[in-house]
């Protein structure tokens, strides 16, 4: 079953999270996600938001998420982000269609 990542970030140090932007596809590639949205200017339509960027990115599987989130090449670069950024990271379940 298809899953989705969102990620809800509040940049809090610029050149360490584009270090992480700048080698974030070299590892995200192999690992068969689909970058869906990564935008700095959503609009909001109901609500507050305090936070600067939203990405949103699909895998095939939980399994297939772990892969890429837990490889160490992944684990390497994500010091930057964390580094650079506070994170909300939701992972929901996509719907099997009804047949």
């Amino acid at each position: 079953m298809t899953v989705y990542v969102i990620a809800q970030l509040k940049i809090t140090d610029r050149a360490a999270y584009d270090r992480y932007q700048v080698r974030f596809f070299e590892v995200f590639r192999k690992f068969n996600g689909r970058l869906l949205s990564a935008d700095e200017r959503p609009s909001v339509v109901e609500g507050n938001w305090n936070r600067d960027k939203l990405v949103l990115m699909s895998f095939l599987d939980e399994a297939a998420y772990h892969a890429w989130a837990d490889s160490p090449e992944y684990l390497e670069i994500s010091k930057d982000r964390k580094a650079g950024a506070q994170a909300i990271v939701l992972l929901a379940k996509g719907f099997m269609p009804v047949t």
